[in-house]
């Protein structure tokens, strides 16, 4: 047996490495992390758990507060499962297809990242009001988008269909076509390749896309204000209802809103978490 054998082997998390200054690194992520993250939502738990059980579900039990939560967990995952059907046409198009003006399109598809979401309502707002470029030609029909439920999921399609497409379109780019052909060549008609080949291969991208989305609705603010009226009971959203309680000096309602909101956001980040951990070993056994 050798020196090196005995020898105490060093914990992983404390091997050296080439690059100096592992400590100072992960003392300052771990600083940062504490105090821009983790010291606040702590304190916003602090803050629910003061209130009263009494109180806390007095106002999460109130008509004005549930219909909020349905109007914001509902017409985001409307919002969502629309981004994921279009967004896998758009990716599929810009990815598949070559066309006169394909990289401006394929620029344009970030324009919601860079967008200030308050300028996004009020374009929406310009567009889809009875007098604007289109919905004066959907007055006609009856149809009115603006200061309506269907302005809010307008507004949160808007916002989330980059988060489906920039998911699904790495993976189409990869997917390759000697399976497609393969399936032609042995006599699958167009969709059930479509059907047996492509949607299977890119199922975990577009659920992920999905819930990237849908994470995104769920707090979505600036742009939904402007465009759904805002009515209690019929389009106020609950981002916007806590900052009506705070405005009404009811700190603790809005706390109790806001803690339900985290929650939500924190299942739906270890959902998509699950989902990417599902792609990544999807893709492995491919490989």
């Amino acid at each position: 047996m050798t020196a090196s054998a005995l020898a105490p082997t060093m914990p992983v998390w404390r091997q050296r490495s080439v690059l100096p200054g592992f400590g100072l690194t992960l003392g300052f992520t771990l600083a940062y992390l504490g105090l821009i993250v983790l010291i606040p939502l702590g304190a916003l738990f602090v803050q629910t758990a003061g209130v009263g059980w009494q109180a806390l579900w007095t106002e999460l039990t109130s008509a004005r507060t549930l219909a909020a939560f349905r109007i914001s967990f509902g017409f985001s995952a409307l919002a969502a499962l629309a981004n994921a059907v279009f967004g896998l046409l758009v990716a599929w198009v810009l990815v598949r297809y070559t066309f006169p003006g394909r990289r401006v399109v394929d620029a344009l598809i970030d324009l919601p990242f860079a967008l200030p979401t308050a300028v996004a309502g009020i374009a929406l707002t310009a567009l889809y009001a009875p007098n604007g470029w289109i919905g004066e030609l959907l007055t006609p029909l009856g149809i009115k988008v603006a200061y309506t439920r269907l302005g809010i999921i307008v507004a949160l399609t808007f916002i989330g269909l980059p988060f489906v497409v920039r998911t699904v379109q790495p993976v189409l780019e990869d997917l390759e076509k000697e399976l497609e052909e393969a399936a032609a060549s042995l006599g699958a008609s167009r969709w059930t390749i479509v059907r047996r080949v492509v949607l299977p291969a890119v199922a975990p991208a577009l659920l992920t896309g999905f819930a990237l989305a849908l994470a995104r609705a769920v707090g979505e603010y600036g742009s939904v204000i402007f465009i759904a009226g805002n009515l209690p009971n019929v389009s106020e959203i609950a981002p916007l209802l806590i900052v009506i309680r705070l405005q009404e000096f009811r700190y603790a309602d809005a706390t109790a809103i806001a803690a339900v909101m985290l929650i939500a956001s924190f299942l739906l980040l270890f959902l998509i978490n699950a989902l990417q951990r599902w792609s990544e070993a999807r893709s492995g056994n491919r490989a």
